[in-house]
């Protein structure tokens, strides 16, 4: 059922890629200056330093910078985007890949920030199950060799992972990337958009917007508009101040009024129907048994946290079980604006 449910359009794939059509992690070495690169993650101008990436055996060239925005400050250890040579990954599950963005641990001296890492692949499988229209990823597990010889604790393997390009996503879908300075919500899809209202209370997410953010020139705020058939499909993105995720860094939005990020405030907005959102919690509900096998697989370095983020997210179907109508009054209360 779950299958048939979740197909949001009928077009055939036109592309796959190898790198994201499996779920077993990837075990590489990537060596390079990240002493270097660790200094000037705050740097405006982003330099592109060669690195080698190692897998199987065989060694890749590439080009490494910093990327992102709050974690280059919250984070000592900050995110890369690694550029491949054309041809050098030939024959590796990277072949055809032109540039990927890697999601790290933030820091190195604590393994709960290398959970938050799992946590957050795990928001992104999660919402892989909701809807085809949303970034796959691939899990790493990487060990990393400092060539600066500056930065410590990097004596271990440590869990990453890789998100689906975006021109890789539209083309499996058969859509195209929008950037837009405002979005009319009579263009966005309907289904999708609940779908997208309903997962980011799930994972108690508040960090995320359909219109353009303070400071921005596009729309919209940790989402991306993908162009299927004239509509909208709003795909969500970078999922770390989640309550799922629950990363010490994280603090809920000034204009939320809430002392914790892992209390769950539904963030849709009112032009969303309330009937389409009441069809997408029935669809996630539907889903329940997937989902939390997810979460049970995912791996963890401890069981405390492990344990942290299957109680969280059951709660979820917990309450929506119990009363689904106090649920759904929630959500029609609780959203943003004017219907």
């Amino acid at each position: 059922m779950a299958a048939s449910i979740f197909l949001l359009m009928s077009a055939t794939p036109a592309f796959a890629s190898a790198l994201f059509d499996d779920d077993s992690p990837i075990d590489i070495t990537l060596s390079g200056p990240l002493g270097t690169i660790s200094r000037e993650r705050q740097d405006e101008i982003r330099v592109e330093y060669p690195f080698v990436l190692t897998i199987d055996g065989k060694e890749v060239p590439l080009g490494v910078r910093v990327r992102g925005h709050s974690r280059t400050y919250l984070c000592s250890f900050p995110p890369l985007r690694l550029r491949f040579e054309a041809g050098a990954s030939d024959s590796t599950v990277f072949a055809g890949q032109d540039t990927l963005k890697l999601v790290t641990h933030c820091r190195n001296d604590k393994a709960h920030y290398e959970d938050n890492a799992l946590d957050e692949y795990m928001a992104y499988h999660i919402f892989n199950l909701i809807s085809d229209v949303g970034y796959r990823v691939r899990l790493l597990r990487i060990r990393y060799d400092d060539t600066d010889g500056k930065l410590k604790h990097l004596d271990r393997p440590y869990y990453g992972f890789v998100i689906e390009p975006d021109d890789e996503l539209a083309a499996r879908v058969g859509g195209n990337i929008t950037e837009t300075p405002g979005v009319l919500y009579s263009r966005l899809n309907a289904i999708q958009t609940a779908r997208v209202n309903v997962f980011q209370y799930l994972i108690a997410n508040m960090d995320w917007s359909l219109v353009t953010a303070t400071g921005e020139d596009i729309c919209c705020h940790n989402i991306d508009l993908m162009e299927i058939d004239d509509e909208l499909f709003p795909i969500p993105y970078d999922f770390d101040l989640s309550g799922v995720v629950h990363a010490k860094y994280a603090k809920p939005p000034e204009e939320v009024r809430v002392r914790s990020v892992t209390t769950r405030v539904y963030r849709g907005y009112c032009r969303s129907p309330i009937e389409e959102v009441a069809a997408a919690l029935d669809d996630i509900m539907d889903l329940r048994d997937e989902i939390m096998a997810i979460v049970e697989a995912s791996p963890a370095t401890n069981n405390k946290d492990a344990e942290k983020r299957t109680q969280f997210l059951g709660r979820f179907f917990e309450e929506a079980a119990e009363d689904r109508e106090k649920l759904i009054s929630k959500f029609d209360q609780d959203c943003i604006g004017g219907r």
